[in-house]
């Protein structure tokens, strides 16, 4: 019995020991788990950082393609071909964030110099368009000198071309209006019909303009230059529309006395020159080409 109970005894206590043993070696492997989430952690923050260090070569590419044609001069756009930003990439050079886009000072000096691009071939464009207008101007220039000269009357009318259009001149001697009235005499009736049929089939706006000149000796009828100028000019689109056909809503008439010379009082051709009526062809192009226009009808 005493064996047995030795036996027993025994037995209980290997239980106890197997069973200490597993707890100690339950303990024992508890690092591992810990030690194994840090690794993985850290190979994903590896990945992450390889990553984004990447530069995808086809996608760079089209995006500096893209912004090239946007930009509409690709061969200045990236200054040196694709490999430019991608040497920069490339290279152990810190990141410079003085260039404000995450890249180095050569690629803001690239987008710098395709913006410039870009504002250049802008400007060219306006400049092409201001001398096509100027172009269009000297053909309806053409089409009334030669009407008029025909005629006999290519003298009483000049041309300019400013930042408004064609100004068409026509100097309101006694061959066109009376002293002090706005009924036009037969000859400026001459004038006009010339001058009418050049336009009229243009889709282009018609201001006509009146003016006085400086002198005070009287108005007739009309109370100032205001009115007499205003007349003038209106009487002058009347004839444009009744007799070229050009309708209504393209024509304009405003009346400035004299406060627009052409010369000034001093000037002994101030009296008969500053007494006009300007038919004025209003360009229809954007005001930054439309102030172009007088250079481009000097080049």
């Amino acid at each position: 019995m005493s064996g047995g109970g030795h036996a027993a005894k025994g037995s209980g206590h290997s239980k106890r020991t197997k069973r200490h043993e597993e707890e100690e070696h339950e303990n024992h492997e508890r690092w591992l788990v810990s030690y194994a989430d840090m690794m993985t952690l850290l190979m994903v923050l590896f990945i992450v950082l390889f990553a984004i260090s990447q530069v995808d070569q086809k996608k760079f590419t089209e995006l500096k393609n893209g912004l090239a044609v946007g930009f509409g001069n690709p061969s200045v756009a990236f200054n040196g071909g694709e490999s430019n930003l991608m040497e920069s990439s490339d290279s152990d050079s810190p990141m410079d964030l003085s260039s404000g886009i995450g890249g180095t000072t050569s690629d803001a000096t690239a987008i710098q110099d395709a913006v410039a691009a870009k504002e250049r071939a802008q400007a060219s464009q306006r400049q092409s368009a201001a001398q096509r207008e100027v172009q269009n101007f000297e053909q309806i220039k053409h089409q009334i000198t030669t009407e008029l000269t025909r005629q006999g009357l290519q003298d009483q009318v000049r041309y300019s071309i400013d930042e408004r259009g064609l100004v068409v001149t026509i100097v309101t001697t006694a061959v066109v209006f009376d002293g002090n009235q706005a009924q036009l005499l037969p000859t400026g009736q001459q004038i006009i019909a010339a001058v009418g049929p050049a336009i009229a089939a243009l889709p282009n706006t018609i201001e006509v303009d009146g003016h006085t000149n400086q002198l005070t000796a009287g108005t007739g009828t009309y109370p100032s230059g205001w009115e007499l100028s205003t007349a003038r000019a209106s009487t002058v689109v009347r004839h444009l529309h009744t007799d070229a056909g050009i309708p209504e809503t393209r024509l304009q008439a405003t009346g400035f006395a004299d406060t627009k010379p052409l010369y000034p009082t001093t000037d002994p051709r101030a009296a008969g020159l500053n007494r006009r009526v300007e038919i004025i062809v209003m360009s229809n192009l954007p005001a930054d080409t439309r102030a172009l226009l007088p250079s481009a009808a000097t080049d």
